[in-house]
This record gives structure tokens, C-alpha cells and sequence, in this order.
């Protein structure tokens, strides 16, 4: 392939420092093996003494066959690796580490689990999920290790400050006494190696005497001061990134490491790619428009080869309901025309927003994947509950339905008043035949049960939540477990939304069966290629970063969606301004955006991104 003016300055730079700024679709996968192959057969470097690496294992795999197809197979011995295999393989030929050494994700949950279970912890929040709040922890104090912190210095959002470092300190501790090592350690223990070994250091100075980068905008500060180190005294560290793709902050990642390049490395060549070969002008220009309201960014220009292409177009939709329709019908449009459905990608911020849209998309028969784990929400215990009142009302007497609903709201009965697999209202009084409040009680239930039976999905749950008290039990059970009661009051009104369509109860049953059959079958297919055959891509914006398709649909462009409505600082709206621009310039020749105007009753605004991106922000 003939290498454009930028790409060929870049490819042929000598000694020394160099930093590309590679805009989305500007090629940097071919400037990197271009630049391996040139500093092989024309500068006849050693392959051994090349090391490149990138973010995921994926994409160390691609740039390894890359290589090898524009080499036609020569065996050249360059090290290609992710930071992470990297570091291990040195950590393995010094201390002898083995696999068995290693600390799964799973074994490091379970022993946070063990620390923070055998600590005096106060102030974490009450009525959480407890796996997240391990999730959440573990990435605190990877944040803390990969920012080469004192616990000082970092600010739990889940425990005070003490509570943190307690638990920090006692997690390290217990993987030292069983000698094992967590994902980042590798990191963290390399680093330590080289700043206390000068003579191994210099051992790897040695052997890797070039190094490039892929993704650096994503790199973190310890894997940056690794770098330093390895690459000291000749500096002929080669990067290639674009800081307005840089989005991983809640790993680390720090996008102002490339923007304090020039005070590092003085000397340091900056080699701007001007080149979009992905994207048609319009998408382009959507995405400029964007990107150039941030601050702390180095300023490109970028142009197009592809044509001016279609208009990318905005749609307002009155709620999600909506929004999952006009997708779908635009979604067959599309296959109409002969696109792909792999070359179709919905993008969301958050795996919570694909609810509405992966039922629709079932109702309309277009297969889909989904690349995260999209929650099911009939498993929230509101719809389990509603569903078992109304699984009630039609005949249904499994004592497990009767547990689920019986003291929600309290009606005082209880477990032993149960004790068969089918439980009768004759039982219930038989066990009560001496408390006759408990008589009026269950007569009540079954009442209701019996008025339940014939009514509408929609008429029904609005019949448990006003007159058989379920709001006021959701209120207490707010208050109980320090959950805000509008959260739970939006479940409620979008479970509502979600049934209103169907007009009985068996119907609306058999679609939620529907439903949670084709999610299980998305959650048991993972990343095999042949998969992606014939199915639309459903992800997250963090998820879509470094792929592309025909045609993206961005979905929930609101504000409080994107931007998250847990972005304050200036940092964190840059960053989410970022994220906006990834899911934009995912996309070839199409691109749509759809915001929502109501929910749950409230009104919603565009996001301040999309006026950005029509040229209207102020």
C-alpha cells in the first residue's frame, strides 16, 4: 500500500523520540509494521531488539500477522506483546514466576472478599450488591497502584480514608503471603525491579533498543515510567496514539502523559496524520465539530478521502420505547439495501441503556449480539415481584410465588405458615385459626388475587401498586436499605411502559420467556469470530473503541447519559466528550443519533454534545 506524505515521515523517522498523532481511520496498525519492516530492512536493526506493544492481547495478535503478511512470512523475531505479557515474561526470567503464581480476577475478588469480611468496615453503603461493590474496590486500588499513589492521596468513593488503606494494606499482605500476584503487580513489580536493580535494567535496555507503542493515549502512569526507564539513554521510543481517543480515566489512563511529551522528551519529533480513510466527510466534520470543544488537546486537521457521503442524521423520539423502534424499523431499511447486519452497530454509554432496545429488536426478528453482559430487567426484584402477583391471579399456588409476595407489602405471614410446594388460602387460615386480623389479612389477598385475574398486564400492576400498597412498601424499603426512592420509582413506571402493549397476561409472559431465552443465549457466545456473522453489533462506546462499521446508531444521547450525570469536573466532561467522538467516528458511511424527550414522566434534554455537534453550542 502507498503510505501518504505523513504516514511515510512518520514510517522513516530515524534516532530518538517520535509521537504520531494518528486521528481515527488514519492508518496506525500500517505505520507501525511499516515502520518495524523499515527499521529491519533498511536500517538493519536486529528483530530481537524490537519490541511493540499494545492494550489487548486481540490486538497484539492482529499486529503480529500484520507483520507477517507484509513481510510474506519471514520469520523476523520481534517481540509483539501486550504491557501486561511483557512485564510478566521479565518478572518470569528473573523470580521464576509461574502460572501458578498468577491471581485469576475471580481468586482476587474472593480474597477482597476475605480482607474487607475480616476488617472492622464501617462505611461502606448498606443494601449494595456485594460483588459490585468488590468490583468497584479492586478498581481503586488498581487506580492506586497503576498511578503510582500514596494511599493519601487517593479518595475512596466506598469506604473513609483509613477503611481504604486498611483494606489496601491487608489485600497486598495476604497475596505476598501466598506469593501471588494480581493483574497489575506485574506492573507494579517490574517497576520496583528496575528502580532497585540498575544491572537488570540495563540487561533489558539491552535487549529492546526500539520500542513502539500502539494506543498510547491509553497509557497509565507507572506503564509510562516503565517505558522511561527501559528506552533511557538512546530514547528511540517510537508512539502512536490520539489523545481525543483517550477514554479508559476509570482505569488510570492519563491522556495529559502525551500532552507533557515535549517537556519530557524535549527533543521529541511530533508527526501530525491529517488522513481519515474510514470516514465520509460529513462523519468527519460531526466529529471535529465535537472534539474541538475540549481544551487539553493537541489541535488537528483532519480531512476525509471518502466523499461527502450522507448527512448524519439527528432524531428526537419521545421515549425509549420509541427510540428502540425507529432503530429497528431504520435497522431493516438498511438490510433492505444489502447491508450487512455485522456492518450495523447500536453504541450505548452504558449496557443498561440496550434494555429497551434488545427487546425490540427480538420483537422485530433482526439478531443481534451484544458484546457486554446487557441485564436482564425482569431479574429486578420489582418485575419478580409484579410477576408473581400476576402468576398468582391466573391459578399459579407455587409457594415460592406465595414467599416472594407475601409480606410485600407486610401482611406478618410467615415462612412456617407455608410449608408445602402448593400453598392454599385454606392453609394460610388453618395456620392462623386463632388470630383473626390474620383472617382479614389473607381474605384480603385472596381478593385481590381474584380481581387481579382478568385485568390487563398494565390495569393489574397499577392496581398492586395503588391499592394493594406496594408503593408504600417500595418507600420503606427505600428508606431501609438507603436506595433513593425516585430509582426504584423509575423500575416501576418502566416496567409499566414495557407491558402496556399487551393485553394479557399470558401474551406479555410469553414474550419476557422470549426475551430471557435469546439474553442467555447472547451471555453463552463470546468473541468467536464466525459469530458475528449475520447479527448487529450491540456495545458499549468503551467496547466499540478501535472497530468500525457501515452504519452506527448512537443511542441516548441525552444529558445525564452522555455526559454521565456523575461527570462534575473538567476532566470528567472532557472525557466523556472523548467517549461521544469514539462512538461517532466508528462509523464509514452512516451515522445516526437519537435522544429521548421523556422518562418516567420527567422531561430530558439532548445532550450539549449534540448541539455541539450540529454547530449550535454556545
Amino acid at each position: 500500500m502507498r503510505l501518504n506524505k505523513g504516514q511515510e515521515e512518520a514510517v522513516r523517522h530515524g534516532e530518538g523520540p517520535c509521537m504520531v498523532l494518528a486521528p481515527p481511520g488514519s492508518g496506525k496498525t500500517l505505520i507501525i509494521t511499516e515502520r518495524t519492516k523499515y527499521l529491519i530492512e533498511e536500517r538493519q536493526v536486529k528483530p530481537e531488539r524490537i519490541l511493540v506493544i499494545t492494550f489487548t492481547r486481540y490486538a497484539a495478535r492482529e499486529m503480529r500477522e500484520r507483520f507477517a503478511q507484509l513481510t510474506e512470512g519471514k520469520a523476523y523475531p520481534v517481540t509483539f506483546g501486550t504491557f501486561h505479557s511483557v512485564f510478566y515474561g521479565i518478572l518470569k526470567c528473573v523470580y521464576g514466576l509461574s502460572p501458578a503464581n498468577l491471581l485469576s480476577e475471580k481468586e482476587g475478588l474472593d480474597l477482597l472478599r476475605h480482607v474487607v469480611n475480616s476488617e472492622d468496615i464501617t462505611s461502606a453503603p448498606d443494601g449494595g450488591d456485594e460483588e459490585e461493590l468488590l468490583r468497584e474496590l479492586a478498581r481503586e486500588i488498581s487506580i492506586v497502584k497503576n498511578g503510582l499513589l500514596h494511599l493519601h492521596e487517593f479518595q475512596s468513593a466506598i469506604l473513609n480514608s483509613e477503611e481504604f488503606a486498611a483494606v489496601f494494606r491487608a489485600y497486598e499482605h495476604k497475596k505476598k503471603e501466598q506469593r501471588k500476584f494480581d493483574f497489575d503487580d506485574m506492573m507494579v513489580q517490574c517497576y520496583a525491579l528496575f528502580k532497585k536493580r540498575p544491572d537488570i535494567l540495563s540487561k533489558w535496555q539491552d535487549r529492546f533498543t526500539y520500542i513502539l507503542i500502539d494506543e498510547f493515549q491509553d497509557i497509565n502512569r507507572i506503564q509510562y515510567e516503565i517505558m522511561r526507564l527501559l528506552t533511557f539513554p538512546e530514547n528511540n521510543l517510537f508512539v502512536v496514539g490520539d489523545d481525543d481517543q483517550s477514554i479508559y480515566g476509570f482505569r488510570g489512563a492519563k491522556p495529559e502523559l502525551m500532552l507533557y511529551m515535549k517537556q519530557e522528551f524535549p527533543e521529541i519529533r511530533t508527526i501530525p496524520l491529517t488522513v481519515n480513510y474510514r470516514s465520509t466527510e460529513f462523519i468527519v466534520g460531526a466529529g471535529s465539530r465535537v472534539i474541538y470543544h475540549n481544551e487539553a488537546r493537541y489541535f488537528k486537521r483532519v480531512q476525509s478521502l471518502r466523499g461527502k457521503g450522507e448527512a448524519v442524521h439527528v432524531q428526537e423520539v419521545k421515549d425509549e420505547a420509541e427510540e428502540g423502534r425507529y432503530i429497528a424499523v431504520e435497522i431493516e431499511k438498511l438490510l433492505e439495501k444489502g447491508t450487512k447486519p455485522e456492518e450495523i452497530a447500536v453504541l450505548y454509554r452504558t449496557a443498561m441503556q440496550a434494555r429497551m432496545v434488545t427487546e425490540i429488536l427480538n420483537e422485530h426478528h433482526i439478531a443481534y449480539e451484544t458484546k457486554e453482559r446487557v441485564p436482564n430487567f425482569y431479574e429486578h426484584f420489582i418485575a419478580r415481584d409484579m410477576l408473581a402477583y400476576l402468576k398468582l391471579a391466573s391459578g399459579d399456588r407455587a409457594r415460592n410465588l406465595f414467599l416472594q409476595i407475601a409480606n410485600r407489602p407486610v401482611r406478618y405471614l410467615s415462612r412456617a405458615s407455608m410449608e408445602h410446594p402448593v400453598v392454599t388460602f385454606e392453609e394460610l387460615r388453618c395456620f392462623y385459626c386463632d388470630k383473626e386480623y390474620m383472617q382479614d389479612i389473607i381474605d384480603q389477598l385472596e381478593v385481590d388475587l381474584r380481581i387481579l385475574e382478568n385485568m390487563a398486564p398494565y390495569a393489574a400492576i397499577q392496581y398492586i401498586r395503588k391499592r394493594v400498597g406496594y408503593d408504600s412498601f417500595l418507600k420503606e424499603y427505600a428508606k431501609e436499605h438507603q436506595i433513593p426512592w425516585h430509582s426504584l420509582m423509575a423500575v416501576m413506571e418502566e416496567l409499566e411502559e414495557r407491558c402496556k402493549t399487551y393485553r394479557t397476561f399470558e401474551d406479555w409472559r410469553r414474550h419476557i420467556k422470549e426475551y430471557t431465552k435469546e439474553l442467555e443465549a447472547q451471555r453463552s457466545v463470546r468473541a468467536v469470530e464466525e459469530e458475528h456473522q449475520g447479527k448487529v453489533q450491540l456495545m458499549t462506546m468503551h467496547a466499540a473503541k478501535g472497530l468500525e462499521f457501515e452504519s452506527v446508531f448512537v443511542i441516548h444521547a441525552n444529558e445525564g447519559e452522555i455526559p454521565y450525570q456523575k461527570a462534575e469536573t473538567k476532566e470528567e466532561l472532557e472525557e466523556e466528550r472523548r467517549m461521544f467522538y469514539v462512538a461517532l467516528t466508528r462509523a464509514k458511511e452512516r451515522l445516526y443519533i437519537s435522544y429521548i424527550t421523556e422518562k418516567n414522566g420527567n422531561c430530558l434534554k439532548p445532550s450539549r454534545f449534540v448541539a455541539e455537534l450540529l454547530g449550535k453550542a454556545s
